[in-house]
């Protein structure tokens, strides 16, 4: 789909479908809704005077238009209170919007830019946030349906949304918006595809050639280390997740250079493509949702994806371990005790604790690598979801300055994240008798111990671990938050690598 910024007025727009808006409380529309109200008389102020619309929050109606006009309907959608708009605003009313136009075997989209200049929304934010929205709204992993109608009215994707925009003065600072929201949008969108993939599709070899190709489209340099590399390496955490599979074992190593002889900053994901749990099984329900635990993966590099589009004058690497947790004869037990990387020993408590085993290795390695700055992305822990739910990611770190720009960027992203303590009398909890130290800490604080563990394979680098356990799929539709996927901490991340 083409988003393509264009002068001229709403209201002579050619489109199957134009978007105007309002703000809650206004009675009489001005601007560009107030002219398109007058071009088809007066309908929005009926609605309006009827109770019928009130301009709340990601509230829509529909207006079908008879002959004579360019467009055959007209979407108003709710802006909500004036006194709250904000960019995260502008994401969803833009994804509700082009959602309720696209219905009806609808082609092309005409929008304004919904809110710039209120409560100090600049021009280029609001137009990279409509781009964002639109496409993040649209979204729909329909690969594997015989027929792409699934029943809602929504039969497909338009081929093209018309920012439209009758200042020309405003015209080059908006497609510049425009083509930022782009670039973080698609690059979501091709982690949802990622995470929203079948197991038996993206296995961990399918999941490292997806990042090789996306490396050699976007001039980003990539290797991939098999399981003789990882052997000489020592990664005897991962390897060990990876017995019980029969699928051979990924280390996806990424590399944007853009900052010089400067150390790198290091994006880690868990990538584990099916998570049975291995010999302490999962129980049956839920099960098959476990093809997202590889998410982590997806959002690192859809991340470095944006980043290399965006290009920061930073150097990057993404780290993303890919493997299979699966019970079979050759699978780790717990019991077993495993070696990582840096020497370090491990006491298996619990297979289904297997996260933090391959992203010990991953985060070692980023560090041998030069990396300054280490942050892991991972479903690590139900903990979380129930300590934060589905709306906040959980975030651990041993520095107060890494820990406020990650927040910052997610606040800029429109994501959520709550620091979590990490006080280190909750290392106590996973220490072993046998081992230097156990694969859990039991079941008090698991989200914020889950995350220690993967510390303490990190010597040096100031270190964040993002826990997107609860927000990496949704299980209903919110606006831009479409069922499925969510491709949660690829936009956070690449605007937290471009604030640096």
């Amino acid at each position: 789909m083409e988003i393509r910024v264009q002068q001229g007025n709403i209201t002579q727009t050619a489109a199957d479908a134009v978007i105007v808006n309002l703000f809650e409380g206004v009675t009489q529309p001005g601007g560009a809704t107030g002219a398109l109200d007058a071009r088809i008389g007066g309908l929005i102020r009926r609605l309006i005077a009827a109770g019928e619309f009130k301009g709340r929050l990601n509230e829509t109606a529909v207006l079908h238009v008879g002959e004579g006009f360019p467009f055959r309907k007209v979407v108003v959608v709710g802006l909500g209170k004036s006194s709250e708009f904000d960019a995260e605003r502008v994401r969803q009313v833009s994804a509700t919007a082009a959602q309720t136009a696209a219905k009806g075997n609808v082609k092309t989209i005409a929008t304004i830019v919904h809110g710039a200049g209120i409560g100090g929304l600049d021009v280029f934010t609001a137009a990279q946030s409509v781009a964002e929205g639109t496409l993040l709204g649209l979204y729909r992993y329909d690969k594997y349906k015989s027929k792409k109608d699934n029943g809602d009215g929504h039969p497909g994707t338009p081929e093209q949304v018309l920012i439209v925009e009758m200042d020309g003065g405003k015209l080059d600072t908006i497609r510049a918006g425009v083509q930022r929201g782009v670039i973080l949008a698609e690059a979501t969108n091709w982690a949802r595809d990622l995470v929203n993939a079948p197991g038996n599709e993206l296995t961990p070899s399918e999941l490292a050639r997806r990042a090789e190709a996306m490396a050699r489209e976007e001039g980003l340099e990539c290797t991939i280390l098999g399981r003789e590399e990882m052997e000489r390496l020592g990664m005897g955490a991962l390897l060990g997740v990876a017995k019980g599979s029969a699928q051979e074992p990924k280390l996806v190593v990424l590399r944007y250079n853009g900052g010089g002889d400067a150390a790198p900053v290091a994006l880690v994901g868990k990538g584990v493509t099916f998570d049975t749990g291995g010999i302490s099984l999962k129980p049956r329900e839920g099960m098959a949702e476990m093809t997202s635990d590889m998410a982590g993966a997806a959002a690192v590099l859809g991340a470095i994806k944006a980043i290399a589009r965006l290009k920061p004058r930073q150097n990057v690497i993404a780290v993303a371990p890919c493997v299979e947790n699966m019970p079979s004869g050759t699978a780790y037990k717990p019991g077993d005790i495993l070696r990582a990387m840096t020497g370090k020993t491990i006491e298996i408590d619990n297979t289904d604790a297997e996260g933090r085993l391959i992203l010990a290795d991953a985060v070692a390695y980023a560090e041998s690598l030069g990396a300054h700055t280490i942050v892991d992305v991972a479903t690590l822990t139900g903990a979380c979801v129930i300590a934060l739910g589905h709306i906040y990611t959980g975030l651990v770190s041993n520095d107060d300055g890494l820990a406020e720009a990650i927040m910052a960027a997610g606040r800029k992203a429109g994501e959520r994240f709550c620091r979590l303590p990490a006080d280190p009398e909750y290392k106590e909890q996973y220490k072993s008798d046998v081992a230097d130290i156990k694969n859990t800490g039991g079941r008090p604080a698991g989200a914020i111990t889950g995350a220690l563990i993967i510390s303490e394979f990190i010597d040096k680098a100031r270190w964040a671990h993002l826990d997107i356990a609860g927000t990496a799929t949704a299980q209903k539709a919110r606006h831009y938050l479409v069922k499925g996927a969510t491709g949660v901490a690829v936009r956070t991340l690449a605007e937290f690598v471009c604030s640096l």
